[in-house]
């Protein structure tokens, strides 16, 4: 027996959404982390310019991701639209063909 898979993405093949690791072990910008790259030395130092360096790359990647998720609905809206145009153009067709046929059969 056979078992058919599905598998579906929420995403189109070309968008990959911005984000950071959450692989940080403590407080953002309060040192180097285990994950082997300290960031930079100033997040390795630590402290307020640390901090305010963590903070400022936390900020980057959520408008990032916001403008990424922004770009995804429009591209959806704009999508749908379209296919709602092709609809309405095949339907025309359609009624197009069957007045034919009619027209044929008299």
């Amino acid at each position: 027996m056979f078992v058919v898979r599905r598998s579906t993405r929420l995403y189109p093949a070309g968008v990959q959404l911005a984000k950071m690791s959450g692989s940080q072990v403590g407080d953002l910008g309060s040192g180097a982390g285990k994950g082997g790259g300290g960031g930079g030395s100033i997040r390795e130092a630590g402290g307020a310019f640390g901090k305010l360096e963590a903070a400022r790359e936390e900020e980057y990647f959520y408008k990032k991701q916001r403008e990424q998720l922004e770009r995804l609905k429009n591209d959806q809206i704009h999508q749908a639209e379209f296919h709602h145009q092709q609809i309405k153009e095949h339907e025309e067709a359609i009624q197009r063909h069957k007045e034919f046929l009619a027209n044929q059969n008299k």
